[in-house]
């Protein structure tokens, strides 16, 4: 029997992944898979033709996933293709051989280049002209890339004050030792930060500035495209795919799932907006936080992670699950209101706030282990 979600039961998200250092997942058993190999060899075909035309060099997909070579980030126009390739066959599997239910999702939205994806999956672009917008981009990543580095500020007690981390940000770019700037808000007390040059260890040396006490930073060992962050203006990034997209011939349509922009928090996109939006997903940072909250304020029961081993988006609502769960553990006055949120009619008596109470209550789904742990021919 299928699991509840996909019934067509209108209350599940789907959520879909972007780059990251590891990019295969469990893509090479998708295809290996008897009754999906062809569905999965169709979409990455069809992505190595496009990004072979549009980088005039051979990209071969389909062989990289059946011989299981990972991608480096001077494969990142290779990581582009195949991450949205193997997404798109996900969703295809589903509806051909689980009557899958995308359509009837309550919405979706995607971290990153998956935000890109569900725009492919609403019917706003084709994959032809949705590629081309992170492709064009994929060779100034790459350099920009040399002199990047990630780090994630987080505070163990209060939340971060933002403005103050804004003033900081300024102080430490007029100096003109590199650029640095926020690329994701996970939660209201940890953001994904990436720096050129010493701009990170000048962020670290200034830690007590954001707050007194109780504020750190973890740099990442990898080395990361900087998009939506202002490190991608030196090469007129957002200026350069604006120009591209008022060439493409889709965007003329609402998602036919609604999106949550990541790039604003909300549900913007309409029948006309796609390039806007897009262009300022170049250099805006990315706002996962309001898309966490609106789940838990929805009532979602369940959220589908697509694309190969997604990471932050899951990571992100289980570290707020064990916060949760802590609170739970320790105060019987939290766990009784936590009781109650589960609760429609007393729920719209409680405070907005009291919807987080609901994280750990939330499913989450990864599609990729769900399609092989239910495919036909592993069934019988």
């Amino acid at each position: 029997m299928r699991d509840r979600w996909a019934k067509d039961t209108g209350n599940h998200v789907f959520a879909f992944r972007g780059y990251n250092v590891t990019n295969l997942g469990r893509s090479a058993e998708l295809l290996n898979q008897p009754d999906y190999r062809e569905t999965v060899s169709h979409w990455l075909v069809r992505a190595s033709q496009i990004a072979s035309d549009f980088l005039h060099r051979p990209v071969d997909l389909l062989e990289r996933v059946d011989r299981r070579v990972e991608t480096t980030l001077e494969d990142y126009a290779d990581s582009i293709a195949l991450i949205v390739a193997m997404e798109l066959a996900q969703l295809d599997i589903l509806e051909k051989f689980h009557r899958g239910a995308y359509q009837s999702a309550r919405f979706a939205c995607g971290f990153s280049l998956g935000e890109i994806t569900s725009l492919v999956a609403g019917g706003v672009f084709e994959l032809e002209e949705a590629l081309r917008i992170p492709l064009q981009m994929s060779d100034d990543c790459i350099e920009l890339a040399r002199d990047m580095r990630l780090g994630v500020l987080f505070s163990r007690g209060e939340q971060l004050p933002v403005d103050n981390v804004k003033k900081l940000l300024v102080d430490i770019n007029r100096n003109a030792q590199g650029i640095l700037g926020i690329s994701a808000f996970l939660s209201p007390n940890t953001y994904l930060m990436m720096g050129s040059g010493a701009t990170l260890e000048m962020l670290r040396d200034r830690l007590t500035e954001i707050q007194p006490k109780g504020v750190h930073l973890r740099l990442n060992e990898y080395r990361w495209p900087p998009l939506h962050t202002p490190l991608v203006w030196p090469k007129q990034m957002a200026e350069r795919v604006g120009c591209m997209l008022f060439t493409l011939k889709g965007g003329r349509t609402a998602p036919t799932v609604p999106v949550m922009s990541l790039v604003t928090g909300e549900f913007s996109y309409n029948e006309y907006n796609a390039r806007e939006l897009l262009m300022r997903w170049v250099d805006h940072p990315q706002k996962l936080w309001d898309v966490v909250y609106e789940t838990l304020v929805r009532d979602v029961d369940t959220i589908v992670h697509v694309g190969p081993e997604p990471n932050i988006i899951p990571s992100t609502y289980k570290r707020l699950a064990a916060n949760v769960d802590a609170q739970l553990k320790s105060q019987p006055r939290i766990r009784a209101l936590s009781a109650a949120v589960q609760r429609q009619w007393i729920k719209a008596l409680l405070p907005k706030r009291a919807a987080l109470l609901r994280a750990p209550f939330v499913k989450h789904i990864v599609l990729e282990d769900w399609l092989l742990e239910h495919a036909p021919t592993a069934a019988r």
